[in-house]
């Protein structure tokens, strides 16, 4: 029934600074624009890979003052290159950290707060009997 994640819908504050950030920083590609019945862009899709996107909407909506456990979480090949390349695109990273999953990660936030986590399956790692 259900195959995949399809997309991830955020609101943004200003939707071409967070467009800027997936695209530029993140590298993702923007796919197509969400427009209104004015022809106004309200929003933007952007192509993760695969068959995963991600959403962003206009929106006055104050993000979570406490964010806890939500959080999107992209794969990565190699967790030091994708740190050092955000480092290098001005991102602020955290350092590499081994999760309780036994994965690699690394965590940032987009300029809403929204937090986003890298991560790097390991030989260990407790998806790979889901991923094989």
């Amino acid at each position: 029934m259900i195959k995949g994640l399809g997309h991830v819908c955020f609101g943004v504050a200003d939707l071409e600074r967070s467009v800027a950030f997936y695209r530029d920083k993140l590298g993702f590609k923007c796919a197509y624009d969400f427009v209104d019945a004015n022809g106004r862009q309200i929003g933007q899709c952007l192509h993760i890979g695969g068959r995963s996107f991600i959403e962003l909407f206009r929106s006055s909506l104050p993000a979570p003052a406490e964010q806890g456990h939500r959080h999107v979480c992209f794969e990565v090949d190699d967790i030091e290159a994708a740190a050092a390349e955000l480092k290098r695109r001005g991102v602020e990273v955290t350092k590499i950290n081994r999760g309780s999953d036994r994965s690699y990660n690394v965590w940032l936030a987009d300029p809403d707060g929204n937090r986003l986590e890298l991560q790097q399956y390991t030989a260990e790692s407790k998806q790979g009997a889901w991923i094989g």
